[in-house]
């Protein structure tokens, strides 16, 4: 197996672009994130890993053993409170990176409105339709005045103390019920962080039920508050994705282009430099230095964003940004927030390549900073895109992987998926419902979150080979997206080469990929509108705990990630990670993996071995299956358009989407 400077770890890279990377001299002389884990020469904390070493005040750091009279914190404090503490800050945490996300996208589309910006508004249908959940007015009126209502609509939830936010009537009215019932429907998005921080300082919330009741309503107020707002008028201001081929790994790098990558989460910037390298002079700029234009290549959720609309290619996922710039081929990395690792400056100063920080919230030694000014943002994006062409002729020793670029299909928003399962005139989930109904599909499988470095990069696709083999349809966010698409999962012919019969079938029929691919991290959301919207299309239960689907973010990395954990399950949606650090405390993690279904419909669960993990997501799909009378075999039956006419959109058993002639 190759390695880079004696890294063991490296028999858990299977990605062929890295590996052939890698093997080069160039690639050998980069220190990676393996090479540092390797050198540490230790394992994890047992107290960290189970979630009972406390430092939340300095009579500690204490940690606590479960049981054990003399191990409990010096302020008295047991296990399941100080893990319950724990774990409610990192979705605390997370939360809050998702929701100064959304603030910055909500800004900027308020300034959008105004005309400040060199963006347009695109979905006018989009924008409309958000407007009646806010309960605007748009008759008559124009899409900047509907945009500049809607947008200061929006910021006014961040900082709401009272009531209940807006985006919650989207939820399925059972599901709305059960929160109003438990209390913790989520007042205002940056009050319930705030609180949740609160309860968790030392002396105040002890009981870690009620702890994570708060978390709950915390994590709610990010799924269905700020992820959701980020994504909708993300969607209205750059165009709702659609279906579009793309490329997705380091082979997408041009040996003649200058080549800048965009890494980090907020799709401000990233659109911003994709208007300004496609301006004239800026083209005339790189023409002068002896290249042929500008190559922007996406790294981590940012590169989801600008694949998901543009379909402009990603080099490289969270666990790869270091492998990116060891191509010696990027003129400049630019980031703004987010899974940005410290390393990359470190990396660089081997290279010609320059790391440009934009965003005052992050920056780093030995980075280059350059402001990006959202009301000047066409003139900031030109100011980065010179830096970055100036570095074109420093261009030293270089190696792009050479024929490992995947095609993919991305574009998968719940609008598209919408009209490829029902058509132009017919659009909706009926064929989805029914083909579950009817056993075509088993169900819904969700493949989200990070990935890292303890477990080896193909993780993703094992799971999600062995749902699609079991005809699970998968949707995917994030890097987990990206790792599957590096795998060829998510192109349409996957489906007769990876799927089983009765997915295989479905898939061949409307042309989609048996994996889809549905944005970043902060799209999750994406997610609960489609889980949502198969409530509503009636057959598979009133709420999402109902449904037959499951989720998992297997190789989570960061705090996000187990706040859009908690956010599914406070949804009724089964969730599986392959760990959390809650072991440390029996009574906490009993109610984590069994007593919050009593809640909600829904709870954790853990399992570290990828295989295995996908027959639990299998096993409990088929459990909602058996509850709602399904998991049997039904009579297919083909409609051709004149009986769909017919029916007018009621729900009959066996109805699918076979291959006829006007069956969409």
């Amino acid at each position: 197996m190759v390695k880079s400077i004696g890294c063991d770890r490296c028999n858990e890279i299977t990605n062929a672009s890295t590996l052939e990377l890698l093997s080069q001299d160039l690639g050998r002389k980069v220190r990676t994130a393996y090479d540092r884990i390797e050198s540490r020469g230790m394992s994890s904390c047992l107290f960290g890993s189970g979630g009972t070493c406390c430092r939340i005040c300095n009579m500690g750091p204490c940690q606590i053993i479960d049981g054990v009279e003399s191990m409990l914190g010096v302020c008295g404090a047991t296990a399941d409170t100080v893990v319950s503490r724990n774990l409610a800050r990192i979705i605390a945490a997370g939360s809050a990176a998702h929701t100064d996300h959304a603030r910055e996208m909500v800004r900027g589309f308020i300034a959008t409105a105004k005309g400040a910006t060199p963006h347009t508004i695109q979905d006018v249908d989009k924008l409309h339709k958000m407007a009646k959940v806010f309960g605007i007015e748009t008759e008559g009126r124009d899409k900047n005045e509907i945009a500049l209502e809607l947008g200061e609509k929006a910021l006014a939830e961040f900082g709401q103390q009272d009531g209940t936010l807006t985006m919650l009537q989207r939820a399925p009215k059972k599901q709305r019920e059960i929160w109003k019932k438990v209390g913790v429907e989520p007042r205002g998005i940056d009050r319930e962080v705030v609180e949740l921080m609160h309860r968790t300082h030392i002396g105040v919330d002890q009981d870690y039920r009620n702890i994570m009741l708060q978390g709950a309503r915390c994590a709610l107020a990010d799924g269905w508050g700020a992820s959701m707002l980020s994504t909708e008028l993300t969607d209205i201001m750059f165009g709702t994705p659609v279906p579009k081929r793309a490329i997705v790994d380091l082979g997408c790098l041009k040996e003649d282009h200058v080549n800048v990558t965009v890494h980090g989460h907020e799709p401000l910037l990233a659109e911003s430099l994709c208007l300004a390298a496609e301006q004239e002079d800026i083209q005339e700029l790189a023409k002068l230095v002896g290249a042929k234009g500008i190559n922007l290549a996406g790294v981590c959720c940012t590169g989801n964003e600008i694949l998901m609309r543009r379909g402009i290619p990603v080099a490289g996922s969270f666990i790869q940004q270091e492998m990116v710039l060891a191509t010696g081929a990027v003129e400049a990395m630019v980031v703004d927030v987010q899974c940005v690792m410290q390393s990359v400056a470190q990396v660089a100063k081997a290279m010609h390549t320059d790391i440009i920080t934009t965003n005052y919230r992050a920056k780093m030694p030995d980075a280059i900073h350059i402001q990006f000014e959202e009301d000047d943002a066409m003139n900031s994006a030109k100011t980065i895109l010179r830096h970055a062409i100036g570095n074109f002729k420093k261009r030293g020793a270089h190696y792009i992987p050479k024929d490992k670029k995947f095609d993919v299909v991305v574009g998968f928003s719940h609008e598209s998926i919408n009209y490829m399962l029902g058509g132009r005139f017919r659009s909706s989930y009926r064929p989805l419902n029914d083909n579950i109904i009817n056993g075509r599909i088993k169900g819904v499988g969700a493949i989200v979150g990070c990935e890292h470095f303890k477990y080896a990069d193909d993780v993703h696709f094992k799971i999600a080979t062995e749902l699609i083999k079991n005809n699970v349809l998968v949707l995917a966010t994030g890097c987990a997206a990206s790792a599957l698409g590096r795998r060829g999962l998510m192109r349409p012919e996957a489906a007769g080469e990876y799927a089983g019969p009765g997915l295989a079938e479905v898939c061949e029929t409307v042309g989609m990929p048996p994996v889809l691919h549905v944005g970043s991290c902060v799209d999750n959301s994406r997610l609960l509108i489609a889980l949502t919207e198969m409530v509503l299309e009636g057959g598979l239960g009133e709420d999402i705990s109902e449904l037959p689907a499951c989720g998992t973010a297997p190789l989570y990395m960061s705090e996000k990630a187990v706040a859009i954990g908690q956010y599914f399950v406070s949804s009724g949606a089964h969730v599986i990670f392959q760990n959390l650090p809650i072991q440390g405390a029996k009574k906490f993690t009993d109610f984590m993996l069994r007593g919050m279904k009593d809640l909600y419909g829904a709870c954790w669960d853990v399992e570290e071995d990828p295989v295995k993990l996908a027959h639990k997501m299998i096993k409990a799909i088929d459990q909602k299956r058996e509850a709602l009378g399904i998991n049997k075999k039904q009579d297919r039956v083909l409609f051709d358009m004149a009986m769909r006419r017919g029916i007018e959109g009621q729900s009959l058993p066996g109805m699918g989407c076979g291959g006829k002639a006007g069956s969409r």
